[in-house]
């Protein structure tokens, strides 16, 4: 890429962050910093120009964010759940939101489904370490309910930058609402699931929340078929087939 593709791929991409609501960009490119974990390696090239991914880190997202209110769920929560794992991860999981375990914690998926995430991930030949977690909202709704659309629109600009920031290679949408959320549509996650589908330029592959799993095991099989195809995407080897 010349100095003057560089240049036209920045302003772009910095008009893209602006798009989302972005209230900070630093001034000059610095190196990604650890957050919560140590990279790790995976054998897989991003599909995200790396120049443009450190135009800001997660720790400027998060200071961006700080002690948010932007919507009322601020108001009602214990702690801000922003998210967990590698911050040059090649894969991302995103699910809808913080739970109880999520809130009183601050990190996403730590109760039994998060328990259940971690097997899948951990099937797949990696450690959460490896990967980065984090949910569309940051906050977690009443009563666990839907998030409302004015919810969504407040909270969900950084869930993009975070994933800018970061640069995977793949995104794994967690569940029917994160899924429709990121492709701007109705789909049944049923309908969604086993075929990737284009966020931002990354190939997203939406698949059954783990707490589905949880209430019907019968899910287990097309979930781990979906991680599968996200491994051949990642390079990741693939258990051999029994018999």
């Amino acid at each position: 890429m010349t100095d003057q593709d560089t240049s036209s791929y920045l302003r772009a991409y910095l008009e893209e962050l602006r798009e989302t609501g972005a209230e900070y960009l630093s001034g000059q490119p610095q190196h990604v910093r650890p957050v919560t974990a140590e990279a790790a390696p995976i054998v897989a090239e991003s599909t995200v120009d790396q120049s443009a991914a450190l135009v800001e880190t997660l720790v400027d997202i998060r200071n961006d964010l700080g002690d948010c209110h932007r919507c009322a769920l601020g108001d009602g929560r214990t702690t801000l759940v922003f998210g967990v794992g590698n911050p040059q991860a090649k894969l991302v999981f995103v699910g809808e939101a913080p739970g109880r375990d999520e809130d009183l914690q601050g990190e996403p998926f730590v109760g039994a489904a998060g328990q259940l995430l971690t097997k899948i991930i951990q099937a797949m030949g990696l450690q959460r370490g490896d990967v980065y977690i984090c949910n569309v909202l940051k906050c977690r709704p009443p009563q666990n309910r839907d998030p409302q659309p004015e919810e969504v629109e407040a909270c969900s600009g950084f869930m993009l930058r975070q994933i800018q920031a970061i640069g995977p290679v793949v995104l794994v949408a967690l569940g029917k609402f994160a899924a429709q959320t990121l492709l701007q549509n109705q789909t049944p996650i049923s309908k969604l699931r086993g075929q990737f589908h284009d966020y931002h330029g990354i190939p997203l592959m939406p698949t059954f929340h783990p707490s589905a799993l949880l209430r019907d095991e019968t899910l287990k099989r097309p979930v781990w078929e979906d991680m599968q195809l996200v491994m051949q995407r990642l390079g990741l080897q693939l258990p051999e087939k029994k018999g």
